[in-house]
């Protein structure tokens, strides 16, 4: 079943989650239409390949076009034929986004999908859907609109305003040139009057649209802080949920529409008050609320406008290397990374280029960290208006970094913290004038890591794990100083984030289960155990020469290149202990296997069958483990198909007959088999096939590890009479 047709057998909460993926930037309308399509193609890679990028792009517009002229609504077919031409105009330039745009889409519903099949979600991802979001973003919607409608109602009352002075003003003036003795008549008086009423008629206006003014910078202010800001912080904290593998489930641009409609709010009502001024140089008069009132509403909104558009200068994507895109905020010396800033609010009255500075580990207090850096390529760009984001001002840094070059003996603090846990900072600084008022505007990344090797990446994912589970702080560089502790359940559910984003299926509840044991023992059965960073990524595990978190990176890695269509099957027990399997085994029919992750190979996979002796006594055996040097040269889905056990000369068999608990072997693995080669003249086919030898004192024997002695000539022969074969180096039958 396609991945578009599970979507939408979701239930409603999870739906409402998926339409918030698609809006003009890729239309549901194409998601739907092309569904079997976009999911064969490779977004990911093309995200990082403009070649690839502009191909897929090319054929993206074919199949729409191949769709507009199969579609038999004429409604439809003239709606594909526009959304055909704003791709065009959108994407023609930069497939690249479009790519990475329907990459991320592909990747969230992976995650939405991810998370229906588990039986509980987490802490975190709770928090992330909670379906009062949806409320507060239509409270904010209706909000935004009030306060826009009002200030329009406002434009119309200083406009009236306006007009009811010029006529008081010529009223006035006319009275003022007529002669001292028309002025006495009876009629004159009678205009003395009518001027009189018509100045205070203008006093209660000016007195109203003030209290308006007033009321609606309240209104707004109260926005900001209650909302709008909230808002923002909530968006970011996401973006660092995100950045570990968490959802991510709102669009910058909603936030951008909401920052840029209350901006120009703002700015309307600070034109109204420029207005408002100019009026009092005309006609003014004792006890006039203007020029007492003025001013502080003035500065007030000067106040709001400076803070806003401040607070809208975001970082759009964090800092990450092209070569591992689902791992942000880790830098390696001498690749070149990207990054992304945004402003929020448009601000069509810059007429000049905003011009962008990056600096690296700014302000950073001397002593802080061992190793020092700077950036290789320009540090200064100007900000352009992005057609494809509705027209906001962003800019995207391509950058190299470089570590310093020390003299001897002058490089300090060594030793205090490993290099992965060192934490960096990239800030960004611009500065304008917008309608007279100077705003400097500073923001900066969320904290990096720095490595110089790639052996150093599963440290320092661990480390960005770690900051970003635990702390909403921008910049707090000194956190693995003392680092606090994670809870078993904060823990356990960005793991499954980590299977779900590089394996594409989560961790159910007794995968977790098992895992928590193996790091926490018994104790992880509640939840609000907590473990230490040491206890996750630097200690050994007790007997093993490697952490917990280097044997889980190192399974992740395993399944990512080996395993993955194993794994996203379900057929992958994947951590229960040998002592378990023993368990679940003994009641099992002979020739039942399960699949497990090695506990004492990094990146290992084994499988265990049983069998029963003629006494009905279970033996359980064990092959080792497979790992990425192995399964590089056979996949291990013909691993299990061909795997044959030789035991005391006696006819080679395959011992593998049913998947845990009563799955017939073929029936799981089937369709991932490779097909036969065909024959080719005057030639054999040829095979590779995994085999081990089962010796009846193997008890007395130590297991050897490959590569194996060769096999006996009476061996050979018996197995080469009836097969011409190429036997891959034979494994023995393994106990941890």
């Amino acid at each position: 079943m396609s991945q578009w047709k599970q979507i939408q057998q979701l239930e409603i909460r999870l739906l409402e989650h998926v339409d918030f993926l698609y809006d003009d930037n890729f239309p549901m309308d194409i998601r739907q239409g092309l569904a079997n399509w976009i999911e064969s193609q490779d977004w990911e890679s093309a995200a990082n390949n403009d070649s690839m990028a502009a191909v897929l792009f090319s054929n993206l517009l074919s199949q729409l076009e191949r769709q507009r002229s199969q579609e038999q609504n004429f409604l439809q077919r003239h709606n594909l034929k526009i959304i055909n031409q704003q791709l065009q105009v959108k994407y023609e330039a930069k497939p690249v986004l479009m790519a990475s745009i329907i990459s991320s889409c592909l990747q969230e519903e992976r995650r939405i999908l991810s998370s229906a099949c588990m039986q509980e979600q987490g802490p975190l991802e709770k928090s992330m859907q909670n379906s009062e979001a949806i409320e507060k973003q239509r409270n904010m919607d209706n909000r935004v609109a009030i306060i826009r409608s009002s200030v329009q109602l406002m434009d119309q009352a200083v406009k009236y305003i306006e007009d009811m002075q010029d006529d008081f003003d010529f009223r006035f003036k006319t009275l003022q040139s007529r002669d001292q003795a028309e002025r006495n008549t009876e009629k004159m008086k009678q205009e003395v009057i009518r001027l009189q009423e018509m100045l205070n008629s203008l006093d209660f206006k000016r007195k109203e649209i003030l209290s308006k003014m007033n009321d609606v910078i309240k209104e707004i202010d109260d926005l900001m802080t209650s909302q709008l800001n909230p808002e923002l912080s909530d968006w970011k904290r996401r973006q660092q949920i995100s950045s570990i593998g968490g959802p991510m489930l709102t669009s910058l641009d909603q936030l951008q529409n909401w920052f840029t409609l209350t901006a120009h709010s703002l700015f309307q009502i600070k034109r109204q008050l420029d207005k408002l001024g100019e009026l009092i140089l005309k006609v003014t008069y004792e006890s006039d609320p203007i020029p007492l009132q003025k001013p502080q509403m003035d500065d007030r909104v000067k106040f709001l406008i400076y803070h806003l558009i401040k607070s809208s200068f975001v970082v759009e994507k964090q800092p990450c290397m092209p070569t591992h895109p689902q791992k942000p905020l880790i830098i390696k010396t001498g690749v070149q990374f990207t990054t992304k800033v945004r402003l929020l609010v448009k601000l069509p009255e810059v007429d000049y280029q905003l011009k962008v500075k990056t600096t690296f580990d700014k302000d950073l207090p001397p002593g802080r960290v061992n190793r020092q850096f700077f950036i290789l390529t320009n540090n200064t760009k100007a900000m352009d208006i992005e057609d494809s984001s509705n027209g906001c001002l962003s800019v995207e840094f391509r950058h190299l970094l470089k570590e310093k070059k020390y003299i001897s003996g002058t490089k300090g603090n060594e030793g205090l913290l490993s290099v992965t846990e060192e934490l960096h900072s990239l800030s960004f600084e611009a500065h304008f004038v917008v309608q007279g008022l100077a705003i400097d505007l500073e923001t900066c990344s969320l904290p990096l890591v720095v490595i110089s090797n790639v052996c150093q990446l599963p440290g320092g994912w661990a480390s960005v794990m770690w900051y970003n589970l635990l702390t909403d702080e921008p910049r707090n560089l000194g956190f693995f100083g003392n680092p606090p502790r994670a809870t078993w359940s904060q823990l356990s559910e960005v793991l499954s984030w980590q299977f779900s984003t590089f394996a594409g299926r989560g961790l159910d509840r007794e995968q977790l289960t098992m895992l928590g044991e193996k790091l926490l023992g018994q104790e992880a059965s509640y939840g609000d155990c907590q473990v230490s960073w040491p206890k996750f990524s630097k200690e050994n595990i007790p007997g093993k020469p490697f952490s917990f978190w280097m044997w889980l990176d190192s399974i992740l890695e395993l399944i990512r290149k080996h395993l993955l269509p194993v794994w996203n099957d379900n057929y992958i027990m994947g951590f229960v202990s040998k002592e378990m399997e023993r368990v679940l085994l003994k009641d099992r029919g002979s020739g039942t296997f399960l699949l497990r992750f090695s506990e004492s190979h990094l990146g290992g996979i084994t499988f265990t069958w049983v069998e029963y002796g003629d006494n009905g006594e279970a033996k359980f055996n064990s092959v080792e483990p497979y790992t990425k040097s192995r399964l590089s040269a056979l996949p291990f889905a013909d691993i299990i198909r061909d795997y044959k056990v030789i035991s005391d000369g006696v006819v080679p068999e395959n011992p593998l007959k049913f998947l845990y608990p009563d799955i017939p072997k073929d029936e799981a693995f089937g369709r991932l088999y490779n097909s036969p080669q065909n024959k080719v003249a005057p030639y054999l086919s040829a095979s590779l096939i995994p085999i081990s030898e089962l010796r009846s004192n193997i008890d007395a024997t130590p297991p050897c590890q490959s590569p194996e002695p060769p096999m006996t000539p009476g061996q050979f022969h018996m197995l080469s009479q009836d097969l011409c074969l190429d036997f891959d180096t034979m494994s023995p039958p393994y106990s941890e």
